[in-house]
């Protein structure tokens, strides 16, 4: 009797319209696999600040602010952005089977709001995402952020990459270059999460909202997986990026506009250094007391530069060790100079 019910319940259902079943289109196939595959890399990060007590003078710490992250490798290591564990001195991370656990800062890159943590105790349970690359991404495509907005674990909102190369103001008034803009909706509490690609792949980090309202209404903002794949490595390895520079501090690109000056200015040169012997000098002072200016970088090789800003983008074309050719300008006349870059 048993066995007609169910030959009588397998016909019925055969037999029934296709609305009447679950069918799911290739895109939201994809999508699920997509989540499915990612989930359980994803993590959320509470970033605990200390606060002094203006009073009293007691100090005590509170939750500063939170965002989301990824895992990057078997060892336990984080990624997040630079702005959501920014002023913390403690953090803790909550993982996909909400088990929350203490981090400790490896080491950050604020020019390109980039953040390592490591999670403290075993690994179990953690899935490092699978990086892709963003050199041949293309207008178009799909898009899939994965994050914690608002403290809701896990939400998932899908898109398409709708410009490349955009430009974003960061950390220290640096550009970050090459970001992914895309109309996936990154709400605040997405940042430092995961925007992978239709293959599962990680593309970028989702970073910022640019909106009017405040909402995701607007546009939002991914840095490319190749610069966290430049970045994040060195972190781990030594704490810190190893940047190409020239050993000497630059004037604000603020004062420098007031003084109607185009350029990188020096503001200050240390007695002994490589630049001192190449001759590069910084502000100084005339019997008056007031500031005057004296050398100005103008171009890196045959590239043009108009602010720090754009020295600094320069520099990320080269490593410690190279040379050099910087136009240097001084008192209205430009000349070259040969400098081997330092790490800055």
């Amino acid at each position: 009797m048993a066995n007609i019910q169910r030959l009588l319940i397998a016909a019925l259902t055969a037999t029934l319209p296709l609305a009447a079943q679950t069918i799911l289109t290739p895109d939201e196939q994809n999508t699920i696999e997509v989540v499915k595959k990612n989930k359980n890399s994803v993590v959320f990060v509470t970033n605990i600040a200390l606060v002094r007590d203006f009073f009293w003078g007691s100090e005590e710490k509170i939750p500063r602010g939170s965002g989301s992250g990824f895992v990057w490798d078997d060892k336990g290591h984080i990624v997040t952005n630079y702005h959501v564990i920014e002023d913390g001195v403690e953090y803790l991370v909550t993982l996909p089977n909400q088990e929350q656990r203490s981090a400790k800062l490896v080491g950050k890159e604020e020019s390109k709001d980039i953040a390592v943590l490591k999670v403290q105790g075993d690994t179990n349970g953690l899935f490092p995402v699978t990086a892709g690359t963003s050199r041949d991404l293309q207008v178009g495509q799909k898009v899939v952020a994965i994050g914690n907005p608002f403290g809701f674990d896990h939400t998932v909102t899908t898109g398409i990459v709708s410009a490349l190369g955009r430009k974003m103001l960061g950390a220290g008034n640096v550009t970050i270059r090459d970001m992914i803009q895309t109309d996936a909706s990154i709400n605040p509490g997405n940042s430092g999460g995961p925007l992978l690609n239709s293959s599962s792949e990680l593309i970028g980090m989702n970073t910022m909202i640019y909106s009017p309202s405040g909402t995701s209404s607007g546009i939002g903002f991914a840095v490319p997986v190749d610069t966290v794949k430049k970045i994040v490595p060195e972190i781990i390895r030594y704490g810190r990026v190893s940047r190409p520079g020239l050993g000497v501090s630059f004037l604000p690109d603020q004062y420098a506009r007031r003084s109607r000056v185009e350029g990188a200015v020096i503001m200050e040169v240390q007695p002994g250094t490589a630049a001192a012997e190449a001759g590069l000098r910084g502000l100084s002072r005339d019997r008056f007391g007031r500031w005057l200016i004296n050398d100005i970088v103008t171009a890196v090789d045959r590239t043009p530069v108009k602010t720090y800003d754009d020295l600094f983008s320069a520099l990320e074309n080269y490593k410690v060790g190279d040379i050099v050719t910087l136009t240097v300008e001084r008192a209205g006349k430009a000349r070259p100079v040969r400098f081997t870059l330092v790490r800055d």
